[in-house]
């Protein structure tokens, strides 16, 4: 518990404000929120969640994880969620580091490491939790220190995050982390048909095109797109846009009309419609809600 205790001091302390704030180390964001909020949807990538104060139930579809210092969430790709921040206040904020996985340095960690004894699993959940390990948590802290020292980010920050891949690796999910990271399996035809989807949200989506990318066929890609993630392709973009078009009306200032043609759609109705489906309120009503919220959006 002093890791978890020195953790959330760090991030008090460089997260002295509600909101997701990005740092000087790129696979880096701290996390604060000095209230519980209402369910929040979010395209959440690859990332290892440590929270070091307060609870967080975190959904996709009909299933649920609740994390908190006990527990860390490991998300193994990006997937669209729905975040609710159970346990926080001004007094006892929620505090938590969000650290992204670099998939592209796990492969080359696996050409150097042994080979595992364990076979690869792709039935493993993509978003679990996972029992609190104090070695990640250190490397958590030794990641944010970096934040006092700039002129050694650039030097010391891949060490650590590299350490922490490896730790990951050899923890519980190593299975699932070495499965995503073989060029073959389901998971990683996935990871790549989703990375696919991501550059061109804003487009029309050509289902040939992004089957291609993940080299599958566009009746597999349906199928274990669907059962990895939850939804179809389309409706996967269609969160994108609209998870876009959110950021755009709330950190950008954009009008609901100038966001929906933003992120692709051409029907100012449908962008309404669709939007108050997924979060709840029209565009206009949510931002405000947000903002007195302290727009915590899409905040892990």
């Amino acid at each position: 518990m002093e890791k978890i205790t020195e953790l959330a001091q760090l991030i008090g302390r460089h997260a002295p404000r509600s909101g997701v704030s990005s740092t000087a180390v790129k696979c880096l964001s701290l996390i604060r929120a000095d209230q519980t909020s209402e369910p929040v949807p979010a395209v959440y990538e690859a990332s290892l969640c440590l929270i070091a104060q307060g609870s967080k139930r975190v959904s996709i579809g009909n299933d649920s994880v609740v994390y908190d210092a006990s527990r860390y969430l490991l998300v193994s790709m990006d997937l669209p969620l729905v975040g609710h921040v159970l346990e926080a206040s001004r007094d006892v904020p929620y505090l938590c580091c969000k650290i992204d996985l670099d998939l592209a340095a796990l492969s080359d960690l696996l050409l150097v490491e042994k080979p595992a004894s364990t076979p690869l699993r792709s039935d493993l959940p993509v978003l679990a939790v996972y029992p609190g390990d104090d070695d990640l948590t250190d490397a958590a802290c030794r990641l944010i220190k970096l934040l006092d020292q700039p002129a050694s980010i650039e030097a010391l920050a891949p060490l650590i995050e590299r350490e922490i891949l490896y730790r990951l690796l050899v923890g519980p999910h190593g299975p699932l982390l070495r499965s995503l990271a073989a060029a073959d399996s389901h998971l990683n035809q996935i990871s790549r048909a989703i990375a696919a989807i991501r550059k061109n949200f804003d487009r029309q989506l050509r289902i040939d095109a992004v089957a291609a990318a993940a080299g599958m066929s566009p009746s597999s890609l349906h199928a274990h797109f669907k059962a990895i993630t939850g939804m179809t392709p389309l409706e996967y973009q269609k969160q994108l846009r609209l998870q876009e078009a959110r950021r755009l009306m709330m950190a950008g200032g954009a009008n609901a009309g100038a966001a929906g043609f933003a992120v692709g759609y051409e029907s100012p109705s449908q962008f309404s419609r669709e939007y108050r489906r997924l979060f709840g309120a029209p565009p206009r009503q949510d931002i405000a809600r947000l903002q007195v919220q302290g727009g915590l959006v899409g905040a892990i």
